[in-house]
């Protein structure tokens, strides 16, 4: 048998040859004998495969395409036979090239993925050694070049620069960072050289993560693709049915031939997983990872969305809420001292103070002699100075001459997560730390509901003054704290009972359980997530809730495009079946309306994988 890739080429050729030798009427015999053995030879693989598949029980649209085949072979027309040869090995091999136009963020993931890292081998920036990207080990220090992609998940250890982060978070602009930041794999280095400690080897670091899920997205035959399969089921029986009634209105067989060329219905098995693929990588080029086209269609019928608390709605980690000078200089000076002392610190806090200090735009100075107290805090000198940041026993052990200031501030406050910072025995000052919301949430609300997310409830396992709190700021009305992952999946299930599409919105451990039993499940990953992204249908590998909403309007226009394919396809075969039922389509002319339907209904699912304007 031909390879399917060739067929199409084979049908074209023995088309237009035969079409020169009808010029002059003494090459018609041999004309039709080149076409008919042509149609013999390019039909018989796609009658094997479709009744090989109804062995196996799989009754697709394929059937009537064979059917169409064989008739043709029987009426000895070639030309219509041939016709369809071209539109169903034509319509396989752009389903293939549909399938590469649509996966090529894949692709180009893949492609782009640094083969290199430049390892230290000591202290000397100098002394280096290139190694692939998968031998360097966590513990590791690498250099990272301007104009390079960083290899692996690290913490920047020297230099500072600006980042492109474009293609992991989808943000354009740069993102400055300095000692002590944490940087993750697929990001762009811009200016200046970074030599960075290695977190998680190249195979586990973000980048890689993209990529497998990515790919791993892409696996699943979508439900509506296998809606069209069904509808397939008896779609065959109506097409016989309306080749019996062409049949007994005329008595002309080639009535029953035009009505089976025109009604091949391979549009609807090509252009729905066209559409389908298209919007998972749509999705995955906005750092939106669909797993499967289950998730996809359950992205757009949802009417309700559960958001968790911490991690989600809010940052998931302390941050600088405010700085106070209590003696002494103004409080960025301080910040900048006790930053720079904290550089090398693995704290949370420590990391939290240092981000502080970039993002105010504080020069860090370096700093010597520096110890670390396990869960106390950290010491060190900074421009001849002793700067101590950490908790009140530390600090006053340190820096006795400030002990009075320190128990005074200390006996006045209430609860709350803060660290001293002392300079010598003259200055003092104060970080308080909390978990923030996120930028920008005031819009999700409206947004969601202008999707049909017509109810929005907040659960989490922090207090209930806390959540009701947090709720008030975003603009919900149904928010319940102390909730236990098995009061999430309850809440999750009862919402369902009432008849609502559930869509689970969370990124911790704790969420995993409702984020499995929501109808669809999306989880924050950006900085791992683990058991929770394994348990979602979605997952969001950029640091912005607001993709949620994204993730809905992408779902939502994919499916709409994929029923419009659906739609058109059954409208125009159905039209055509009547007028070739009636006897004004003769087979030729139908098997070439049939193709441009073909064509046109997959160009219409191919708007999936772009841009919505």
């Amino acid at each position: 048998m031909l390879r399917a890739a060739r067929a199409p080429a084979f049908a074209v050729l023995a088309l237009v040859v035969g079409g020169l030798l009808h010029i002059g009427e003494r090459f018609d015999t041999l004309a039709f004998w080149l076409q008919y053995g042509a149609l013999i030879l390019l039909g018989a693989p796609v009658a094997f495969r479709t009744l090989r598949g109804m062995v196996r029980g799989e009754f697709a649209a394929d059937v009537v395409a064979m059917l169409a085949i064989v008739t043709a072979i029987a009426l000895r027309e070639p030309v219509a036979g041939l016709v369809i040869v071209l539109m169903q090995t034509g319509g396989e091999l752009l389903e293939r090239y549909a399938e590469g136009r649509a996966s090529a963020a894949v692709r180009e993931l893949e492609a782009a993925a640094p083969r290199i890292a430049h390892r230290l081998r000591g202290n000397d920036v100098h002394d280096l050694e290139d190694v692939p990207a998968d031998a360097v080990a966590v513990g590791d220090a690498i250099l990272v070049r301007p104009g390079e992609m960083l290899p692996c998940d690290a913490t920047v250890l020297e230099g500072s620069s600006s980042l492109d982060t474009s293609r992991v978070t989808g943000e354009p602009l740069p993102e400055r960072v300095g000692p002590g930041a944490h940087v993750s794999s697929g990001v762009v280095n811009l200016q200046s050289p970074l030599v960075l400690r290695v977190t998680a080897p190249a195979r586990e670091s973000l980048y890689a993560r993209i990529v497998d899920l990515v790919r791993t997205a892409q696996a699943e035959k979508a439900p509506i693709q296998r809606l069209a399969d069904r509808w397939a089921v008896w779609f065959t029986p109506l097409t016989l049915a309306a080749c019996a009634i062409a049949w007994w209105i005329s008595g002309d067989v080639s009535r029953v031939l035009a009505v089976l060329v025109v009604a091949t219905p391979c549009p609807l098995i090509i252009a729905t997983p066209v559409a389908v693929i298209g919007g998972i990588n749509r999705a995955a080029r906005r750092s939106i990872v669909v797993r499967n086209g289950s998730a996809l269609e359950l992205l757009s019928r949802v009417d309700t969305v559960v958001f968790d608390k911490t991690g989600t709605l809010t940052i998931g980690r302390p941050a600088v809420a405010r700085v106070e000078s209590l003696r002494g200089p103004d409080a960025n000076a301080l910040l900048r001292l006790g930053a720079a002392i904290e550089v090398g610190s693995g704290h949370l806090l420590a990391r939290s103070t240092v981000a502080e200090a970039l993002d105010r735009g504080l020069d860090l100075p370096k700093a010597s002699d520096i110890t670390e107290y396990a869960g106390r805090g950290v010491s060190g000198t900074v421009d001849g100075r002793r700067v101590t940041v950490g908790e009140r026993s530390i600090v006053t052990e340190r820096h006795p001459a400030l002990a009075d200031t320190v128990a005074a501030f200390h006996d006045g406050q209430s609860g709350g997560l803060r660290a001293f910072i002392a300079v010598g025995d003259d200055s003092l000052g104060v970080i308080h730390y909390a978990d923030r919301l996120r930028a920008g949430l005031e819009q999700l609300g409206p947004r969601l509901a202008a999707r049909g997310l017509t109810r929005v409830v907040l659960l989490s396992g922090d207090h209930a003054d806390n959540v009701a709190k947090i709720a008030r700021e975003v603009g919900i009305t149904e928010a319940r704290g102390d909730q236990l992952p098995q009061d999430k999946v309850a809440a999750v299930k009862a919402l369902e009972a009432e008849g609502r599409r559930v869509l689970m919105v969370g990124d911790g451990t704790n969420d995993a359980p409702a984020l499995a039993s929501a109808t669809v499940g999306v989880a924050l990953a950006a900085h791992g997530g683990g058991i929770s992204a394994e348990a979602a249908g979605v997952v969001l590998l950029a640091d912005d809730v607001m993709r949620v909403e994204e993730a809905v309007a992408i779902g939502q226009r994919t499916v709409r495009i994929a029923k419009q394919s659906i739609g058109a396809g059954l409208a125009l075969s159905a039209a055509g079946m009547v007028v070739a039922a009636l006897g004004y389509l003769p087979p030729t002319a139908g098997a070439l309306v049939q193709e441009a339907i073909d064509i046109a209904v997959i160009v219409n699912a191919l708007r999936a994988a772009a841009a919505e304007g």
